[in-house]
């Protein structure tokens, strides 16, 4: 019984880092991910390099959006998208 004694406070350590930690990051990244596979043709965004513009065209991992007044078209991948933006 004694042996068991020592290992109850790392369990707990590691099971206040988990809850704490790590099951919130899964949770953030669950959501930024489905954020980006159900990106629309016309939906405002920034990239995370924080780039304004709207979605033209969508590939399979790149996606091509417009930017500026003189609507230059940029070819980035989707993993670069860090929002859309809501109005």
């Amino acid at each position: 019984m004694e042996q068991f004694g020592g290992l109850i406070i790392p369990l707990g350590f590691l099971g206040i880092f988990y809850f704490l930690i790590i099951r919130p990051q899964q949770k953030k990244e669950k959501k930024v991910k489905e954020m980006r596979n159900s990106l629309q043709v016309g939906d405002d965004v920034v990239t995370i390099g924080g780039i304004y513009g709207k979605v033209t065209k969508i590939k399979e991992d790149m996606i091509t959006i417009e930017v500026g007044a003189d609507r230059v078209k940029l070819v980035v991948g989707k993993w670069a998208i860090g929002s859309v933006i809501t109005e």
